[in-house]
């Protein structure tokens, strides 16, 4: 995980959190290495991925392979009926806290500077393990809320490693029109934060990550841009690349 925080967060690999605890709950039959030991439980989401993009399901249809996931496929189960929100903040919003987004409000795409996001009254599954004995985290894409009420480590995480928006506001400040600091107050408050590091503590500060996107080993199993237009294909490794977990 220290590998995956200096080299920055990939983005398809936008969301991952991690609860290592207590889990009573396990479904009747399932059987575990150590039953006297608590389980962990690791969610990977990721934005813009169809279903069909997993080779396990589409049996090399779209011209290359997924491994890593496929194994976990093949170790596991294939779901093969599903329910999806219309956008990331609001599909997030659903699967953390169990809720139609028409009760928390999370129903559209959440903006820096916009006081709207997860309150309170809305338990996400971390502050519902935490009484368990769990330890939680998560790091990469939130897009649950930009002020600091909204942050993960105030909702049931210990830790959070991140950002809170979409990549594409993360970007916006590299436009050359894009106004300087410290010229208008009022449109300053709408800047996006960048990568946040916080704690439960209250405790955080915005991270400098050096390399924005990493290059894994299989970016030639995930692309078939040409490479003879170098920029298209360095726009492709940055963008399709996941590393290791493909």
């Amino acid at each position: 995980m220290r590998k995956v925080m200096k080299t920055g967060i990939c983005m398809l690999l936008s969301l991952l959190f991690v609860l290592s605890g207590i889990l009573p709950w396990l479904p009747t039959g399932v059987a575990t290495a150590d039953e006297s030991k608590p389980p962990n439980i690791l969610v990977m989401m990721g934005d813009d991925i169809g279903w069909f993009n997993i080779s396990a399901y589409n049996n090399g249809m779209m011209g290359y392979r997924t491994p890593s996931i496929d194994k976990l496929a093949k170790e596991g189960i294939l779901f093969t009926d599903f329910y999806g929100e219309q956008s990331c903040t609001a599909g997030r919003a659903a699967f953390i806290s169990g809720q139609a987004t028409i009760r928390t409000g999370m129903t559209k795409v959440g903006l820096p500077g916009v006081p709207i996001g997860l309150e309170t009254a809305d338990p996400t599954l971390a502050d519902l393990l935490k009484p368990l004995g769990y330890r939680t985290g998560q790091f990469g894409k939130n897009h649950l809320g930009d002020l600091d009420k909204f942050l993960p480590t105030n909702h049931g995480f210990d830790e959070f490693y991140g950002n809170l928006y979409h990549l594409n506001a993360e970007e916006e400040p590299e436009n050359e029109d894009y106004i300087p600091e410290n010229i208008y107050p009022a449109f300053d408050a709408f800047r996006p934060r960048g990568v946040l590091h916080s704690y439960a503590d209250g405790s955080s500060h915005k991270c400098e990550t050096g390399k924005a996107w990493q290059e894994g080993p299989n970016i030639k199993d995930v692309t078939n841009i040409d490479k003879s237009d170098e920029d298209h294909y360095s726009y492709g490794q940055r963008v399709c690349d996941t590393g290791p977990l493909m």
